[in-house]
């Protein structure tokens, strides 16, 4: 038998981001072609983007995916 792994979290401080620059969440989700419902999911950790989405967010805050997103190990 294997043993498991454990279980990964993504969290992200989108939210902090935005609040920083003074963008709202229906800017960001336009600029980077989502609806408003997914950058709140995004930012209240009940979606992980895809990677694809999440260089797009990195794209438009001109910084890289690390410093948006990062996982800490749960349990």
């Amino acid at each position: 038998m294997s043993k498991s792994l454990p279980q990964l979290k993504i969290v992200n401080r989108l939210n902090v981001l935005r609040a920083e620059q003074r963008i709202t969440q229906e800017k960001l989700a336009k600029e980077v072609g989502v609806t408003r419902a997914t950058i709140i999911a995004i930012e209240g950790g009940g979606y992980n983007p895809s990677l694809e989405l999440a260089f797009r967010i990195a794209r438009y805050f001109k910084t890289d995916i690390n410093s948006i997103f990062s996982i800490a190990e749960g349990k």
